[in-house]
């Protein structure tokens, strides 16, 4: 079969399918399977009609030489399975090895936790899948980046402490001479840039909220509510919902207070709007702050106690 050939550094990335396709190795067979079809209409040559023959034919070439594979070594359950567990050694090799990493995220990855680089690793690689095909001549680089965070989050999934240091007096391995091609040779020395979206971890923690509360794990909710209000104090909805949870909980006169605050950040908040005749909450306008504020810190007092009781009426059971 003819067709044009790229450099071979391009093809040994095919030992992660997962970078090559640009997903999370935690990504399950849907992602995968909508990925390459993502993949399959980008990269489809009726997209460059009005490019030069030889963007159209590297589109191709990639797409049958990269892409294909990848996709062929993780649409079977059995396979990707056998690949998890090779991508893990070669993730401890290379810590090991404390090689140097040079790209901001893979440096704010290697400081998480294992719960923090959950949130951080999926958004990371979905920035940088955004990126990788649209331009043809980078998508070696912006792979390469993600090979190294999916490195991360397997070497961090291990519970080991990260030994990975940042080095730069190592300079990095020269890239493997290209092979020869059939039309113009590709560069591969251009950088990029590419930074991931920044991530509202209070957001995440209300929508766990969220789901606690439709479950009615009322502990947990309060929880993640008040990890929300440490990151992001002037939100309303999460007073709201936390008012909500103890007034679920039967601590109406702590639902009243988180109730009242969220009233006073937004007057229109409809969850505390709904519940306000109900916990005769009065005009929110002639509340006064210091007041509110000792008020709040008294009701958050009182919910650590509550969670602390909650917890050993919790142990005292299962022990019986």
């Amino acid at each position: 079969m003819s067709q044009t050939f790229i450099p071979a550094e391009w093809l040994k990335q095919l030992s992660d399918p997962y970078a090559v396709l640009g997903i999370a190795v935690t990504a399950d067979e849907r992602k995968i399977l909508n990925r390459y079809h993502v993949l399959a209409k980008l990269l489809h040559p009726d997209r460059y009609t009005n490019n030069n023959n030889l963007e159209k034919k590297l589109a191709t070439t990639i797409f049958t030489c990269l892409v294909n594979p990848a996709h062929e070594q993780l649409k079977h359950k059995h396979k990707r399975t056998s690949i998890l567990e090779s991508l893990r050694l070669e993730a401890i090799a290379w810590k090991k090895q404390s090689k140097s990493v040079q790209s901001s995220p893979a440096k704010e990855l290697m400081a998480m936790s294992a719960r923090e680089a959950e949130l951080f690793y999926e958004e990371a690689i979905a920035s940088y899948a955004e990126a990788q095909y649209k331009s043809l001549h980078k998508s070696h680089q912006i792979t390469k980046q993600i090979i190294t965070l999916n490195r991360i989050y397997l070497c961090l999934q291990k519970s080991e402490p990260m030994i990975l240091q940042v080095n730069p007096s190592v300079k990095p391995k020269q890239k493997s001479p290209p092979i020869e091609v059939q039309v113009q040779e590709i560069t591969l020395d251009q950088k990029t840039n590419v930074k991931p979206a920044v991530i509202n971890y209070a957001q995440r923690h209300y929508q766990r909220a969220i789901q606690y509360t439709k479950q009615g794990q009322w502990a947990l909710a309060v929880q993640e509510l008040r990890d929300a209000i440490k990151l992001e104090s002037s939100n309303s909805d999460y007073y709201a919902l936390l008012g909500f949870v103890h007034l679920r909980q039967n601590f109406p006169g702590m639902a009243k207070v988180y109730m009242r605050q969220a009233l006073k950040l937004n007057p229109q908040q409809q969850l505390a709007l709904k519940y306000a005749n109900f916990l005769k909450i009065n005009c929110i306008d002639n509340i006064d702050p210091p007041s509110l504020a000792k008020a709040l810190g008294i009701a958050a007092l009182l919910g650590k106690f509550v969670t602390k009781v909650e917890t050993n009426l919790s142990q005292v059971l299962k022990s019986r």
